[in-house]
């Protein structure tokens, strides 16, 4: 290549890299949005951040566009190829954790004509802002290319599980306890599994970047916490 296609090659992947960061802010609001919306009982924003998923599917859809012509077209190799499969593959779980933001925000409006479910839902918000925090942090990493960042979302993705057993366990007992919270629950367990996932989705990331940076990938020994 000569100075000016290594150039515009590196310019290209450093725009890549600024459009995956946008759709991660875009992916991150959508989930601090939907866990205020179960916890304020807030049907306008949640309703705000179901209509707003098409702006980060259509964000999604170009990022993928734009890493198959620059695969295609500059056929990279090493970290630059890695680069650009790893924003390939970071844009595709932040476009899912915005429909599982979504998906908790269409049980939002279910639990909102409902009675409130006041412990549960703030052992709900408990979860969702340690989950937030958690895509944030590698989201972050990604942006700085930070590989200790990245590390440390990946080993702590069992504080996520605990707190999913935990509001598992509580929900089991709230509904046994009250038959009439049975359907109130049940919404509440989907919406506390798709937190969860956001969870896994993070540290999906956190591989991602760390095979990104160093070309090694991580043995799928992660901490797990049964249930």
């Amino acid at each position: 290549m000569t100075p000016h296609t290594v150039k515009a090659f590196g310019d290209e992947l450093n725009q890549l890299k600024a459009e995956v960061a946008r759709l991660g802010g875009l992916a991150e609001a959508q989930v601090v949005d939907a866990v205020a919306a179960v916890a304020r009982r807030d049907v306008a924003l949640a309703q705000a951040v179901i209509e707003r998923d098409k702006r980060l599917d259509e964000l999604q859809k170009d990022i993928e566009r734009k890493a198959i012509r620059l695969i295609a077209l500059r056929q990279p190799v090493a970290l630059d190829l890695r680069r650009a499969v790893g924003a390939l593959k970071i844009s595709m779980s932040l476009e899912r954790t915005g429909d599982l933001a979504k998906n908790i925000c269409k049980r939002a409006l279910v639990l909102a004509e409902a009675e409130p479910v006041t412990p549960i839902t703030r052992s709900m918000e408990r979860m969702g802002k340690l989950v937030t925090v958690r895509l944030k942090e590698v989201l972050d990493a990604y942006t700085a290319s930070e590989l200790t960042g990245a590390m440390n979302v990946w080993s702590h993705d069992d504080e996520v599980d605990e707190h999913y057993n935990s509001l598992f366990r509580e929900l089991l007992t709230y509904m046994m306890s009250d038959p009439r919270t049975i359907n109130s629950g049940a919404h509440l367990l989907f919406m506390a599994k798709n937190l969860e996932r956001i969870g896994d989705h993070a540290t999906n990331i956190a591989e991602i970047v760390h095979y990104e940076l160093t070309g090694e990938e991580l043995a799928d020994n992660r901490p797990r916490v049964e249930a």
